[in-house]
C-alpha cells in the first residue's frame, strides 16, 4: 500500500501472477492494510456498481463519526477515481487525487472517513466493488457537484458525464462548506485515533 498525497488515503498496488489462463492477484490482505492504515478495516458493507462509459458517481461522503471508509477495485473495464479532502482544517484542504483503476493494473484505493470521494467511467460496463466500513445510511449521506469548477477536477476531456439528479443538485463545495456539511479535519484525526485504539 503506497500512501498518497492526501492523508487517510492510498493505493494497493498488487503483483498481478499472468499464465496462459489468466491471471490471480491479491486485491486485499489484512495484515498488510492495517500496517499501512494502523488499524483493521471493518467490513460492515460490501457495493458493486455497474456503469457506462461517461457515468460520474460522487463526490460523496458521510458525517463524522463514523462516515464510511471506503476500499475500491475496478473488476471489469476502467474509471477514474478521485478522492478529494473535505476536512476542513486539513494540511490537503480542497485538493483531489485521482487514480485509475482498471482490470490490466489491478490496483485498489482507500479513503479513511471523511474524505470525498467520486469516478468517472471510462469504459462501458465498467464494474467497481467497494468495501464499506458503515453501512449505508441516508441521513449522513452527503454530496458535492463533481463538476464544481472552482473544486476543478480534471476529468477526462472528450467524455460527457452523466450524472445522477441527485449528483447534478448537490452543492458546490463553497456552497457545502457554507451549510456546515463538510467533516472537520481535527474530528477526522480524533476518529482515525479510536480506530488505532480498538
Amino acid at each position: 500500500m503506497r500512501q498518497l498525497g492526501i492523508s487517510g488515503a492510498w493505493v494497493h498496488e498488487p503483483k498481478v501472477f499472468p499464465d496462459s489462463r489468466g491471471s490471480f492477484h491479491e486485491w486485499f490482505k489484512g495484515p498488510d492494510f492495517a500496517e499501512s492504515t494502523g488499524h483493521d478495516l471493518r467490513l460492515a458493507q460490501a457495493n458493486c456498481s455497474v456503469s457506462a462509459r461517461g457515468t460520474l458517481r460522487g463526490i460523496h461522503f458521510a458525517d463524522v463519526p463514523p462516515s464510511q471508509a471506503k476500499y475500491v477495485k475496478c473488476v471489469r473495464g476502467a474509471v477514474l477515481d478521485v478522492i478529494v479532502d473535505i476536512r476542513t482544517g486539513s494540511p490537503t484542504y480542497k485538493q483531489w487525487e485521482a487514480v485509475r483503476l482498471d482490470d490490466a493494473d489491478h490496483h485498489s484505493v482507500y479513503l479513511s472517513e471523511g474524505l470525498g470521494h467520486a469516478f468517472l467511467a471510462l469504459t462501458d460496463d465498467a464494474v467497481v466493488v467497494y468495501l464499506c466500513s458503515e453501512g449505508y445510511a441516508p441521513q449522513r449521506e452527503r454530496g458535492i457537484n463533481p463538476l464544481d469548477p472552482d473544486l476543478g477536477i480534471e476529468w477526462p476531456a472528450g467524455i460527457e458525464p452523466l450524472l445522477s439528479d441527485k449528483d447534478a443538485a448537490a452543492p458546490t463545495f463553497a456552497e457545502a462548506e457554507a451549510q456546515g456539511l463538510l467533516p472537520s479535519y481535527a474530528d477526522c484525526q480524533a476518529y482515525y485515533g479510536q480506530l488505532r485504539g480498538q
